[in-house]
């Protein structure tokens, strides 16, 4: 797998350039990975990945620096994510050049990052005021992760997903326990899963040791919320599915696949470790 990434800058000395490049970003196509989920052109989701970029600075006119954050929202179907440290050397190279103000830097934000993606991508800028009215902390739902059970299983394992017998349900389901490796770097990736369902029980139980069975699985945050998507559907069929992962910031960036089976935003809050 390292070697399909051999020319991006994941897992290699990188020059730091500080003057705004927008060359320094890298496209990966989604369609290397989707090919192991099996997935073609016609997904079975919808959404988007959310991107908080914590680290963003640039000079004003009187050479002030400005520190604002910026969500980025790159829809699920453009043919392109964009590799994590590209995006964060191509942030950092804002740092020394100078702009007539914050709507300036953000349209360059959504024209480089749209190109890259190879479809429209949502810009916001935020100072950090701002932030913390904007991003609430929670995750919601039943957690998961203090339920009695032995756990044993830290490959992935789709089969260990159960339904209960009962009355459909309309519920969300969360653990802080997802961890899985980058394919480049073979290094952890941490972060918060939020399920939101209607349909048979999913077993509570049966959902803690699926998320602890992605502890040692090689995959970058998009496929990995992208196998869940699948493996939940398959294995439980609801009626309605999202999944969202929370992942933990990576130099000064987290990022945040959301899947769902209805054209529905990604909830917009922050977990602790973010």
């Amino acid at each position: 797998m390292a070697q399909l990434f051999a020319d991006s800058p994941l897992g290699r000395h990188s020059e730091y350039i500080d003057t705004y490049t927008p060359a320094l970003l890298h496209p990966i196509a989604r369609s290397l990975a989707r090919e192991s989920l099996g997935l073609s052109a016609a997904l079975p989701f919808k959404g988007v990945d959310v991107w908080t970029a914590f680290e963003l600075s640039w000079l004003d006119q009187h050479g002030r620096p400005q520190v604002m954050m910026a969500e980025c929202q790159v829809p699920c179907d453009t043919p392109n994510l964009i590799e994590s440290k590209s995006f964060k050397l191509y942030l950092n190279s804002f740092a020394n050049s100078t702009f007539v103000d914050a709507d300036a830097v953000r349209q360059l934000l959504v024209q480089d990052l749209s190109a890259a993606a190879g479809g429209p991508v949502a810009v916001e800028l935020w100072s950090l005021d701002e932030a913390l009215l904007t991003l609430p902390m929670s995750s919601g739902g039943l957690c998961v992760d203090q339920l009695p059970a032995t756990l044993s299983q830290y490959q992935h394992d789709p089969s260990l997903l159960r339904c209960n017998d009962g009355p459909l349900q309309d519920t969300t389901l969360c653990s802080h326990l997802l961890r899985s490796r980058c394919p480049v770097t073979q290094q952890p990736d941490w972060a918060t899963v939020q399920v939101h369902y209607r349909g048979a029980p999913i077993d509570p139980t049966s959902f803690l040791a699926y998320v602890v069975s992605f502890r040692n699985h090689i995959g970058f945050h998009e496929q990995v919320i992208e196998q869940m998507f699948l493996d939940i559907q398959q294995q439980c069929r609801p009626q309605s599915l999202s999944v969202y992962g929370r992942f933990t910031r990576r130099g000064g960036l987290d990022i945040n696949p959301f899947r769902s089976s209805e054209a529905h935003p990604a909830p917009r809050f922050r977990v602790v470790r973010q």
